[in-house]
């Protein structure tokens, strides 16, 4: 297999474990097996133990003391806000919601680029960035939820919130990751998000029932520690380096796809016009988005 087959084969190994994610974290959540926070303490914890872990083998790369404060503000936004709320909301919203929030990520990245990075926005992007608002409005004003325990307002409104923080983080490592190895950065990354977000789930965790646990939950604990967080962060940079980031983006739709077939094979969400409808706004406006104008500029 060549480096690019691995990259292409590593990205979309990314999206089926974020696809998958968003099924095995509702049912654990919803069965008050693990609680949200304490759900991202243990995300955080295994995933920081795993990467150091590793890092023993790997060759060491000095750092400059001067970054290690934008360390600290990447895993801010990049860690602690992003995963919280992501959890938080994805506790009261469905898996089909949150999974087409989430690619909502481009259009935002494109808004703050455009203030932070001077990147040019086209009359084009502009109606993309609209779309895409208009379905998320759509989904979280109009989204339903068969389950009593669901807020899908506030639920998407975390998970809107989790993408501008992820896009902020994407935004921030932007010479981060050019300058240090991926692995190298995550590791830190990792470390100094675990201890922000410690004060957060430490109550929750310390609440677990272990005892109540059966394989299944196990396994779905695991799945969400070791693969949709160690796994994708690890997947992630070394994709990116032999892919192109806006090549690495269209991938990004599968993750509702995934999410909402697994979702409906497992009985934990349904599909209807509002989601339909919304998931067609938001993948236009996207595209419009990271489409390359010909004559509107």
């Amino acid at each position: 297999m060549n480096k690019r087959a691995f990259a292409i084969f590593a990205v979309l190994l990314v999206q089926i474990l974020y696809g998958l994610n968003f099924t095995f974290a509702k049912i654990v959540m919803n069965g008050h097996y693990v609680q949200p926070f304490a759900f991202v303490l243990l995300r955080v914890a295994g995933a920081t133990a795993l990467f150091w872990l590793i890092g023993l083998f790997l060759p060491k790369e000095t750092i400059e003391k001067k970054d290690y404060l934008k360390f600290f503000v990447a895993a801010v936004f990049g860690v602690v806000i992003n995963m919280l709320l992501f959890l938080k909301g994805l506790e009261l919203t469905t898996p089909i919601s949150a999974s087409v929030i989430v690619t909502i990520t481009p259009i935002i990245i494109l808004v703050l680029s455009s203030f932070f990075l001077q990147e040019k926005i086209t009359k084009l992007k502009i109606i993309g960035v609209l779309l895409g608002f208009c379905g998320g409005i759509l989904l979280t004003a109009l989204g339903t939820s068969a389950r009593v325990g669901d807020n899908l307002p506030l639920g998407n409104l975390f998970i809107f919130i989790n993408v501008i923080s992820y896009s902020i983080y994407i935004i921030l490592i932007k010479k981060l990751t050019n300058k240090y190895h991926p692995f190298t950065f995550i590791k830190w990354l990792f470390l100094f998000g675990f201890f922000m977000v410690l004060p957060f789930g430490y109550s929750e965790f310390t609440a677990i029932e272990w005892h109540s646990f059966t394989p299944y939950v196990w396994f779905s604990v695991l799945f969400v520690v070791v693969g949709a967080t160690f796994g994708t962060y690890l997947l992630n940079p070394l994709a990116l380096r032999n892919l192109k980031a806006s090549t690495i983006g269209i991938f990004i739709y599968l993750q509702p796809v995934i999410a909402g077939i697994f979702a409906i094979i497992m009985g934990v969400d349904a599909i209807g016009y509002i989601k339909i409808i919304a998931m067609l706004l938001i993948f236009f406006g996207v595209y419009l988005v990271t489409k390359k104008p010909k004559v509107l500029t």
